[in-house]
């Protein structure tokens, strides 16, 4: 694959997770997206990169049916995003939406019923198998008050990932972790896409880039490049250079 300026392809449509054609987006006159073209094969972790403003949550809020395009098109599976998707998509906001008041079973056994689960004994199993994955066992009756940031941060993907989804879509989910809690979620999502599942990530932080199989690198509401990790460094002609090296120089080249 070759870093192309503006709009990115990165797979063939017929093996595609998302699949995405000259989308944009606008609130009110104020363009947001600008004609992003892509398209994100099955099983790997792709990372959408940019700076704050970029478009990058707009893009996740648009996959998930929370936004409707203004022009172009985006489809998941063949599917065009909405509620028929649920079962087929986890979805990690960078806010957290979970209740206080309740344990953390209790908030992954809610997220589970609202997931399609019915089935209480399929529920329990998969709300087990959730806590362990997040490593929240142990806490399993402790109320959301009681955890730290970074324990929230974990129920937050517990409750993304419990109806085991086939494309996980993640918006700053690492954002306030410290490394070691960074390195496990890593090593979760690494699992993931050996078994088959899609990730999306959003982040500005170049450490979540060096994980991911392939990147964009997103400016002002379009895709200036993509690649993998190494590919993108490449590009600055120099031999140590890093990811942020690499986005500056793009960056630099694309205005």
């Amino acid at each position: 694959m070759t870093t192309a300026e503006n709009n990115v392809t990165t797979s063939s449509a017929t093996d595609s997770a998302i699949s995405i054609s000259g989308l944009e987006f606008a609130y009110g006159n104020r363009p947001v997206l600008k004609g992003i073209d892509l398209e994100i094969p099955r099983g790997v972790a792709f990372g959408v990169l940019g700076a704050n403003g970029a478009g990058k949550t707009t893009l996740v809020r648009l996959l998930i049916g929370r936004l409707k395009a203004t022009g172009g098109s985006a489809t998941i599976f063949g599917q065009k995003p909405g509620p028929e998707l649920a079962d087929s998509v986890g979805y990690m906001p960078q806010l957290n939406a979970l209740y206080e008041a309740l344990s953390v079973r209790e908030n992954l056994d809610f997220f589970a019923r609202m997931l399609g689960l019915s089935n209480t004994n399929i529920r329990a199993n998969a709300v087990a198998r959730a806590m362990d994955l997040v490593g929240l066992s142990d806490r399993a009756d402790s109320v959301m008050s009681e955890l730290s940031g970074g324990m929230r941060q974990r129920v937050s993907l517990g409750a993304a990932l419990v109806h085991e989804p086939d494309l996980l879509l993640l918006d700053e989910p690492t954002v306030g972790l410290d490394p070691e809690l960074r390195a496990t979620f890593w090593q979760h999502f690494k699992e993931m896409t050996d078994s088959g599942t899609t990730i999306l990530i959003s982040s500005h932080t170049m450490d979540d880039a060096a994980h991911c199989n392939t990147l964009g690198f997103m400016r002002d509401g379009k895709f200036i490049a993509t690649g993998t990790p190494d590919e993108l460094r490449a590009t600055t002609g120099k031999p140590n250079a890093t990811l942020e090296d690499a986005f500056l120089h793009l960056s630099r080249s694309s205005t």
